[in-house]
């Protein structure tokens, strides 16, 4: 930049230097960032205890009977019915707990975890077009 008083900072008939364009204006947002929000903390959570809940139902019923058969040998051999052991049928109750286990997972999906997933894919689709609002109006130009 050329000043008034520097004797050699150009010619005379040359034009001032052009004033330096000001910063640009940064608006800050109404609601806080997509990534910060507070709603994904909500949904995290929520799958978490989706997960903790059937993973405890399967795993925690296949523990006990585990426990069992090591440290009540003559609880799992008596018999409940006919000739039915109580083993037996502990194990044979072993695949309706699990079913019951997929369908509290995806009870709990549809209930809890879905909906804060849909809610926060919604508000993501309007702060894009929101965005995309923002940056398309600064960028155009008009041509006479």
């Amino acid at each position: 930049m050329s000043s008034p008083y520097d004797p050699y900072a150009g010619y005379p008939w040359q034009p001032p230097d052009p004033p330096a364009p000001p910063p640009p204006h940064h608006r800050t947002p109404d609601h806080p960032p997509l990534g910060h929000h507070r709603d994904l903390r909500i949904l995290r959570t929520a799958y978490r205890w989706q997960r903790r809940v059937a993973t405890l139902t399967a795993l925690g019923y296949f523990t006990l009977f585990l426990i069992l058969s090591a440290f009540a040998p003559g609880f799992m051999s008596s018999t409940v019915t006919d000739g039915l052991p109580a083993g037996l049928l502990l194990a044979l109750l072993q695949l309706p707990v699990t079913w019951l286990a997929i369908w509290l997972y995806e009870h709990t999906a549809r209930r809890y975890v879905d909906p804060l997933a849909d809610r926060i894919r919604k508000e993501a689709a309007v702060d894009a077009k929101r965005e995309a609002g923002r940056q398309g109006t600064g960028q155009r130009e008009t041509w006479r």
